[in-house]
């Protein structure tokens, strides 16, 4: 049976720039949900010093909680190899952070889509920078997962890999035993795309998944599409309650489990307050029942 994790979604400028949250508090805050574990973000100020890395393992095993995975963000698709050589340390970096935090998988993505680059380079970039980190998570029992991803909050482009072929595409070119898929549907119709056709396409590669509804405030995706150069995400995107917005958690369930899909489903929620994270933790706790009944 799945598990769940939770992402501190609503809580990551908190976190990451203003201090106004530290991780002790927000590891208070998903203890009080029905989950088994946290999925951390790698730029959360109070990880910067890894020395405090076996106190926040042991905060959350204290609460009956494991830190599966590592949400980090390296850009590899820079032109400039220097460049991504030091996107690769601090990948080499976050893998060892999500050791020992005790966790066994660590996002990667492609890199930014950035207009000056092919889409031949691009791959290539993305491919070689991953391979490159691949022998260092083997050493530490660590699993890659590249999500098909919108856009990391903190960057000017988007994913270079957002579309389905670019991104069927680059994970074709990795074939390691220790590498696959996060899946995120929603990230599939910011994109204009069938979450199901890509879940479809990748399902034998997929490794741990993100659960969020997303939801337009207002416009359209193509009103999103034009704001995409935009620092961060959006202001018209937003999160909503897991099973009340775009996506078919049924349709997705249904394929998970074709495939023996037992992983880390974590959670991207919560950012119009905690009652919010509360319903999608009970609303995929259902589903999760509802489709792997005798696991």
């Amino acid at each position: 049976m799945p598990k769940l994790a939770v992402f501190p979604k609503a809580f990551i400028d908190d976190l990451c720039v203003t201090g106004e949250m530290s991780l002790t508090q927000w590891i208070d805050v998903a203890a009080t949900l029905d989950v088994d574990g946290l999925e951390l973000y790698s730029g959360i100020t109070d990880l910067a010093d890894r020395a405090n890395w076996p106190q926040y393992r042991k905060q959350a095993e204290d609460n009956g909680l494991t830190v599966p995975m590592m949400c980090c963000s390296p850009d590899f698709t820079h032109p400039d190899a220097a460049f991504r050589q030091s996107e690769i340390e601090k990948e080499l970096l976050w893998i060892e952070m999500t050791a020992e935090l005790g966790g066994k998988y660590c996002r990667v993505l492609s890199g930014q889509r950035r207009p000056e680059v092919s889409r031949e380079d691009g791959l290539r970039y993305a491919a070689d920078s991953i391979e490159a980190c691949l022998p260092h998570a083997e050493r530490h029992g660590i699993n890659l997962v590249i999500e098909n991803h919108y856009k990391d909050n903190y960057w000017k482009y988007p994913e270079f890999a957002q579309k389905m072929d670019v991104f069927c595409d680059l994970i074709e070119k990795i074939q390691a035993s220790n590498f696959g898929v996060n899946y995120d549907p929603s990230n599939t119709i910011l994109a204009g795309e069938d979450p199901l056709e890509l879940l479809a396409a990748v399902k034998d590669r997929v490794l741990t998944m993100h659960a969020s509804d997303r939801y337009l405030k207002e416009g359209t995706i193509e009103d999103l599409r034009a704001e995409e150069d935009s620092v961060g995400y959006a202001s018209r995107l937003s999160h909503g309650v897991i099973g009340q917005g775009l996506n078919d958690y049924d349709a997705i369930f249904r394929e998970l489990k074709s495939v023996g899909f037992d992983s880390w489903i974590s959670i991207e929620d919560g950012e119009d307050g905690i009652e919010q994270l509360q319903e999608s933790v009970a609303f995929l706790r259902a589903k999760i029942a509802e489709h792997w009944p005798d696991t």
